[in-house]
């Protein structure tokens, strides 16, 4: 099969197709024939050099897929073969066949393409998790996201419309907050000219918010702290502008704050299963019923696969980034 799967770290231009040998599925795996594939972020940094693979994961880029189940490993994993799906992969997406375990698969409905597909695991797994399962938003909480016009912005701009959330967002651009609002952002800040802090406290009517989902790092989680309101809950899934923060204790103290966080690849297939079967109950009848899709912002044919890379490293891009394989 063509796959993508650099042999050194380095920019884009090491995003070229080779042959490489079509997956065997484990036991309770199955074999997809890829339609689609969606490019994170993480791709990006394993492409780097900064974000290996973890133990017994393909070195082939792509941690999300949509196709249809052309082999299996089990008999109740047999039910699958012909089906449709999307599936949160550890590794192994950016190619014409990849495995993927059974329990994180997800079937595709009439609703969507498998383009629309293939940018749902990453970013809804994602959200789901730490919006909902590790911040508790109920209905009625103000959230504020950065990265509003991310995959991860974009799905909880989505999720937070469909949940009851008030959702506060930061854009680097008068044109990127244009564009979420309009996919239904409360509030859109633009970082770059305004002070996030003082507007989000304005937007609550100086309460705060209950959450922060939080992907910059570094200076911004002290900034970050001073949106909470009372008990609010901070959490951390990616470290953009640094790994480490002076954080006021006492404060957190004070006013009763949480600082969680997650990764979501390292995680074992049985916790990624409960999520995948939460999201199944919880948010795919949305998705079956038209209520909840990606937004897309391009697609590349996978041998082009540098040129996506390249587009998300410039940052000008609103949604999801996606490869397409095969005809």
């Amino acid at each position: 099969m063509v796959a993508i799967d650099p042999g050194a770290p380095g920019g884009p231009e090491v995003l070229q197709p080779v042959e490489r040998p079509v997956p065997v599925p484990g036991e309770g795996e199955v074999l997809i024939k890829v339609a689609a594939a969606g490019v994170n972020r993480p791709d990006v940094l394993q492409r780097k050099g900064g974000y290996p693979p973890p133990p017994g994961a393909p070195s082939i880029l792509g941690l999300e897929v949509a196709g249809e189940v052309v082999g299996a490993n089990g008999l109740a994993e047999e039910a699958l073969i012909g089906q449709p799906v999307c599936a949160l992969v550890a590794g192994g997406g950016y190619a014409e066949y990849a495995v993927a375990p059974a329990g994180s698969c997800l079937i595709v409905p009439d609703s969507l393409t498998m383009v629309d597909a293939a940018a749902m695991p990453e970013t809804l797994f994602t959200v789901w998790v730490n919006l909902f399962e590790r911040a508790f938003a109920a209905d009625g909480d103000a959230v504020l996201v950065h990265g509003g016009t991310s995959g991860i912005g974009t799905m909880a701009i989505a999720l937070g419309k469909l949940f009851g959330l008030k959702m506060i967002v930061t854009c680097g651009s008068d044109e990127k907050c244009a564009r979420a609002l309009d996919l239904g952002a409360t509030e859109a800040i633009n970082y770059k000219t305004e002070d996030f802090v003082a507007r989000t406290k304005a937007a609550t009517g100086g309460r705060g918010v209950q959450i922060v989902i939080d992907m910059v790092g570094g200076d911004y989680l002290p900034r970050n702290l001073q949106c909470l309101a009372e008990e609010g809950r901070h959490v951390s899934i990616a470290v953009q502008r640094g790994a480490t923060a002076e954080i006021p204790i006492f404060d957190i103290m004070r006013r009763r704050l949480t600082l969680t966080g997650s990764t979501l690849r390292p995680r074992s297939k049985d916790f990624k299963q409960l999520v995948a079967d939460e999201l199944d109950r919880m948010v795919w009848p949305h998705v079956r019923e038209g209520r909840l899709k990606p937004v897309i912002d391009t697609t590349f044919p996978l041998a082009e696969a540098a040129r996506a890379h390249e587009r998300m490293e410039a940052g000008d891009h609103v949604g999801k980034i996606v490869l397409t394989i095969g005809p």
